[in-house]
């Protein structure tokens, strides 16, 4: 159920609407897709429990609140209090601010505390904390970390309480509150007020639609130029986060807008967009196609500066590492006793010439082979050779493969947080003889800016990946375009090799690769030699279900000696649906950790001992987008969870929780990257719209020694034989043929 928020006019004033003062005691169940949430609630005045429904997200148990709504009878549950709004408000008796104290709302006050608190101060507690905190200090065992901690806990809770207040106000949802909190921190109000359409372009998960209510409760009408220039900024924003599109044409762009906006008039579109041109918010060019492509100034600035930075880096002559490849390369045969492929042979040589290439290729086909001649070809020089990749599993796998440390982009260009910029760029270039990136078919065009600035003129580049794989999660299209440019030199490896063609994975993986049906073994007696690749047939989503649980949690532990949470993942195309990420990582974590050491917010229930996994960047503390980790500790008191990453501990505020989930499933983007000893992967009708050829290819060339499909063979025969994905528009290529 979602709060009725329909009409401008705020919900506290709208007739026969039932208002109750409380607080919620405890959440019997959240839903972390939509808020709705079941609650038992303690009322003013009443000794009985009341159970309360509703979308009532932002609410902490142990909080006071005046809620509004309705008395409904429920066939199962019985009576029920519906709730419609609500409002956070502080308690006035000692026992109320006691009971709020101890929720653990407030960070550094839990119950030994909240008693300690309300014993010294009584009804005055909550104004002593407000206005004259220091006082805290007058209680039992409150030293100057403990003080500090509640002064900033309280600095903030009263923050966001202010903006609960002004979006109840304003009718708007109250989910909102931590988000735009966590965005504007102090100034939060002021953006609200002044430019709510800002909502939509900085906080992930605010879209158009709830930033222009926001506008429409302060009044600023239909036809606002303001509302216009945001809502052909967030077109644009949108057509790039979602579908990787670096430009818009014109005409589409004025398309989406008139929709989004429900303008009729293109001339007012025109006129918005002449102003943002204007503004520099966006820049306007024609392509060689004659398409007006329209671009967000930043991807501009990316797309743009990457196309000028390879050219540049292959106009460079540098002096070759070694003039005896060929002497070189047959040493190097003879030292590990085989034979590189001609297409291999020429990879190495080409490499030893130095500049900038691209080598590209499907598992099996030799790829790491090639990266290994090239380093040990130049182990005698001494050289600074620097490996990276994307993202931490890919650098892990690269490390393990060729026995050199290797780092994520963002660790090797070194993110400074204070200075919002990475320390190495091109005033201050990365030292390094050779720079060999692996995985660059995960590269978006902002990432490939950043690197390709770093760049100095002596540094030769190589770029390894798999160009059939999925593109990357954000804009542009930076391994393909290089490819189709032709102004990077490009070794296709095509052949699979003897051991490779031994494993079902790399067959079936080449198979679906080019549009044929992967095989499928028969099923196998307990005697039997174990194939890598199985297919376990189901129907039923609800039948596909309990076999994925029973594959990851019995039968692949006990035949493959494989950790059911360490060693295998499942992978899916969804995130909705029964077999989705989201309702698959519920009933994992129900069977692989039913641990009762557990916290909930926000509807996501996560346990000591839990698999998760960041969401997003965040350069503070050096954790990025798609890193995994498992959750090793809770401070109640101080609102802290801990999660281990690969050896480092990272704390997480409790209101940064949102930045974590479950990765006991994952989707097919979110695997990109990675490699994990097995993989299973359900692939039903049901996934119908992401049943495509290279998202199929892309989770079965996650798994090193097991993939498990579970499913139907008609929804497997749809994706092999969709080999359609939607087009990225990019100016890259052209650029870059331009400027060579």
């Amino acid at each position: 159920m979602k709060k009725s928020t329909d009409t401008s006019e705020p919900l506290q004033s709208q007739d026969n609407l039932i208002s109750l003062e409380g607080s919620i005691e405890t959440f019997r169940f959240e839903s972390e897709q939509d808020g709705f949430a079941v609650a038992t609630f303690s009322a003013e005045g009443q000794h009985k429990k009341i159970i309360v429904v509703g979308a009532l997200s932002g609410i902490s148990p142990g909080e006071t609140v005046r809620l509004w709504g309705r008395w409904i009878t429920h066939p199962k549950f019985g009576e029920q209090f519906d709730v419609k709004t609500f409002i956070p408000i502080l308690p006035a008796s000692v026992a109320g601010i006691c009971r709020y104290l101890s929720s653990g709302l407030i960070k550094g006050i839990g119950k030994k505390f909240a008693k300690r608190i309300t014993e010294k101060f009584g009804a005055q507690t909550l104004d002593i904390i407000d206005k004259d905190s220091d006082r805290l200090s007058e209680v039992r065992d409150i030293g100057p970390k403990r003080l500090n901690a509640i002064k900033s806990a309280w600095r903030e809770h009263r923050l966001i309480r202010d903006i609960m207040v002004f979006l109840h106000s304003h009718n708007l949802s109250m989910n909102l509150a931590t988000k735009i909190f966590r965005q504007y921190r102090e100034q939060a109000i002021k953006v609200l007020r002044e430019d709510p359409y800002r909502l939509a372009l900085d906080i992930s998960g605010i879209g158009f639609k709830t930033a222009d209510k926001v506008a429409h409760s302060l009044g600023i009408p239909k036809d606002s130029p303001q509302r216009i220039r945001a809502g052909i900024l967030h077109v644009l924003k949108e057509a790039s986060s979602d579908e990787g599109h670096t430009f818009l044409p014109e005409n589409i762009l004025h398309q989406r807008a008139m929709e989004i906006l429900e303008i009729g008039d293109v001339d007012e579109i025109k006129n918005a967009q002449e102003s943002l041109a204007e503004e520099d918010r966006i820049v306007i060019e024609n392509t060689k196609e004659e398409i007006k492509a329209v671009f967000p100034k930043a991807l501009h600035i990316c797309e743009r500066g990457v196309a000028e930075r390879i050219a540049y880096l292959c106009s460079l002559r540098r002096a070759p590492f070694r003039n005896d490849s060929e002497s070189a390369i047959l040493a190097f045969e003879q030292k590990f006793n085989f034979k590189l492929a001609s297409l291999q042979k020429e990879a190495v040589s080409l490499a030893m010439n130095g500049g900038i290439m691209v080598i590209t290729g499907g598992p099996g086909t030799g790829k790491t082979t090639i990266i290994r001649a090239i380093i040990d070809l130049l182990s005698h020089k001494k050289l600074n050779i620097r490996l990276t990749a994307p993202t931490g599993r890919a650098a892990k796998r690269m490390e393990e493969t060729t026995g050199m440390e290797s780092q994520t982009i963002h660790r090797l260009l070194k993110y400074n947080p204070k200075l919002g910029k990475f320390i190495y760029d091109e005033i201050n270039p990365l030292p390094a003889d050779l720079l060999i990136v692996d995985e660059t078919s995960m590269m978006d065009i902002v990432l490939a800016y950043h690197l390709l600035k770093a760049i100095g003129r002596q540094t030769p580049i190589i770029f390894v990946g798999d160009a059939d794989q999925l593109p990357s999660v954000g804009p542009g299209n930076f391994l393909q375009d290089m490819i189709h440019s032709g102004v990077v030199p490009v070794i296709c490896l095509t052949e699979i090799f003897r051991q490779a063609r031994q494993s079902l994975i790399v067959v079936n993986a080449h198979k679906i690769n080019h549009g044929e049906f992967p095989i499928i073994p028969k099923m196998l007696d307990e005697d039997d030699a174990l194939p890598d690749f199985f297919f376990i047939p189901r129907e039923d989503p609800e039948e596909a279900l309990a076999a994925l649980l029973k594959v990851v949690s019995e039968r692949i532990p006990s035949r493959f000696n494989l950790d059911p949470v360490s060693q295998i993942q499942v992978v899916t195309p969804m995130y909705k649906g029964v077999i989705g990420a989201l309702n698959l990582n519920r009933e994992l974590q129900k069977l692989l950790n039913p641990n009762l050491d557990y916290i909930s917010r926000g509807g996501q229930l996560l346990r000591l001992g839990d698999k998760v996994m960041q969401l997003r960047n965040n350069y503070d503390k050096d954790v990025y987008n798609g890193d995994v980790g498992i959750v090793v500790g809770f401070d109640r008191e101080f609102q802290t969870l801990r999660v281990r990453f690969e050896g480092r501990v990272i704390d997480y505020e409790f209101s940064e929780l949102e930045d974590l989930t479950l990765a006991y499933a994952i989707t097919v983007h979110k695997a990109q990257g990675s490699e994990y000893p097995a993989v299973v992967i359900p692939v039903m009708t049901q996934h119908y719209i992401m049943l495509q050829r290279n998202l199929l290819y892309t989770a079965v060339t996650r798994g090193k020694k097991l993939v498990c499909l579970i499913g139907t063979k008609k929804a497997l025969a749809i994706a092999v034989r969709n080999a359609k994905h939607a087009e990225r528009n990019s100016a890259l290529a052209e650029w870059m043929q331009a400027l060579v």
